[in-house]
């Protein structure tokens, strides 16, 4: 070799990419430089010829399956005689990296026969990670937009059903009343059990919709989930075998009955994965370690639910807390739909994230966080017998029928109603007849003027007056706000006549 092909061998040498040569049409190694090797993880290998080039250097495709020797770079530039880039190949080196590379094929002629040819190759790993990484950051965006919309129509449909069940509550809480025969009192019980019922289905809805409507306390999450796990031993296939591993003290602030939710659907969802049996695992713990996005860093508390089922396939893992949707068919697609979707909706609105993934070795594991020893306000007392009052009270709601069957139990406590029908004639009415008003029954969400919004314009008018504010759903912060402004009391729908005779009495300053 010449001084200049020396010169030139080393240049090529200390290129930033990977350049091998092979002879055509055999393939037949002629040069490999320094990169080359680098990126293959291996010395060039003067030994393999066409064919047999994929196994010795362990060349695969995005799919994990070894390369086709057909469509590996030197075969195709030699086929189509042009510049050939292909760049779905993973190298898996032998020191166990996979490495992913863009190769350029280029044939050099003699006349109108290929001689040789000239690879060039790009380690590109970082750029697929990132580009893995973007694809994945933009699936979430979307599950969590598609999510939200789903999640405010959910709201808005609970939010209305909350107006039919508070009908059927207050009317039938009242019919019981003034009911003497027992068969019918039980009746009307068996009816307003019912839209317990309805309600519980009602705040799976609210939960979905990230509207927590419960009653945040500090919850022991270890004891919460072991209560769970005693009864689902009890009652599920004798042939899961059910695991507890619970750290005691794992503290968060949440809705009890929400979080015994989560638990409960994520152990049905589990159940229903292993049709013949299998191994359900608990387990639960405090880490100081890291969450996933959007939390924030500090201490969380973990649940992990694993079971040795089928598993959630990866590329059906965005859409698993989707409503309705399912990977289970015919017999199998038992439940309302709504089961992941609640669970994702009750962990977004505690703060938290879950995210779902392989089991150990077989099924799937679903992993909740959860913030970790916050405060908690004190839990409500009991409700209380009905009791009676007097004066005149505004009542506020855009639900005609409603309005009516408020006013009908109101009557019956023994006040005197002024009604309105949205927040801006609710404030015109509170202006004519301010000096007359014993208190002020205020729905939230309505047209023209929110229930809040008419609150802050009659506290200007008057801010010693009593308002109760009524509500299917009502965002944690508002609530909040209209709290410190002055609101006596919030009230979510539905409720019976004992917590309307309860909360008016408090409100108008007589005795319980």
């Amino acid at each position: 070799m010449s001084g200049s092909d020396d010169l030139l061998a080393g240049i090529i040498d200390q290129l930033p990419l990977g350049v091998w040569v092979a002879r055509a049409p055999g393939g037949e190694l002629l040069f490999a430089n320094r990169m080359f090797r680098e990126i293959m993880g291996t010395e060039a290998l003067t030994d393999v010829a066409v064919g047999g080039f994929s196994e010795p250097y362990g060349i695969f495709g995005l799919d994990g399956l070894p390369y086709p020797e057909a469509r590996l770079p030197f075969a195709r530039a030699l086929q189509d005689r042009s510049t050939v880039t292909v760049d779905d190949i993973v190298i898996h080196r032998r020191d166990g990296r996979h490495v992913n590379i863009r190769a350029t094929a280029r044939p050099l002629f003699d006349g109108d026969t290929v001689t040789h040819v000239v690879i060039a190759f790009a380690d590109v790993t970082a750029e697929v990670e990132a580009g893995a990484r973007q694809r994945l950051a933009e699936d979430r965006a979307r599950q969590y937009e598609r999510l939200q919309a789903v999640g405010t129509l959910a709201a808005g449909v609970a939010h209305d059903f909350n107006n039919i069940l508070a009908q059927i509550r207050v009317l039938a809480s009242l019919l019981r009343l003034r009911e003497s025969d027992p068969a019918r009192v039980e009746d009307l019980t068996r009816i307003e059990s019912a839209t317990d019922s309805a309600a519980g289905l009602s705040r799976s809805l609210l939960a979905f919709g990230r509207h927590p409507a419960g009653q945040v306390t500090r919850v022991d999450l270890s004891e919460l989930v072991g209560g769970v796990v005693d009864l689902v031993r009890r009652t599920f296939d004798r042939h899961i075998a059910i695991e507890l591993d619970a750290s005691p003290g794992a503290m968060v602030a949440g809705d009890r009955n929400q979080l015994e939710q989560v638990i409960m659907n994520l152990a049905v969802n589990a159940r229903d994965a292993m049709t013949g049996g299998g191994r359900l695992r608990f387990a639960v713990w405090t880490s100081d370690g890291p969450a996933p996005a959007p939390l924030a860093p500090g201490r969380h508390v973990v649940l992990e639910v694993t079971d040795s089922g089928a598993g959630v396939p990866p590329e059906l893992r965005p859409r698993v807390f989707e409503p309705y949707f399912s990977t289970k068919q015919g017999r199998e697609a038992r439940g309302t739909g709504l089961g992941l979707a609640t669970v994702y909706g009750v962990i977004q609105a505690h703060g938290g994230a879950i995210e779902v993934g392989d089991g150990t070795p077989v099924g799937a594991r679903f992993t909740v966080y959860l913030p970790a020893d916050h405060l908690a306000d004190a839990p409500r007392p009991p409700r209380a017998p009905l009791v009676r009052g007097r004066g005149r009270v505004l009542l506020v709601d855009d639900e005609a029928p409603l309005r009516r069957t408020l006013r009908r139990a109101l009557e019956h406590l023994g006040y005197t109603i002024i009604e309105a029908a949205d927040g801006a004639a609710a404030v015109e009415a509170f202006r004519a007849n301010r000096d007359d008003l014993a208190a002020v029954v205020l729905d939230q969400v309505m047209p023209v003027m929110s229930g809040g919004d008419a609150y802050r314009v009659m506290r200007v008018i008057d801010p010693s007056i009593p308002v109760i504010l009524t509500s299917g759903w009502l965002e944690e912060s508002v609530e909040k706000e209209l709290r410190s402004l002055g609101i006596d009391r919030v009230m979510s729908k539905p409720f019976d006549i004992e917590e309307l005779s309860q909360a008016l009495r408090a409100a108008v300053g007589g005795p319980p």
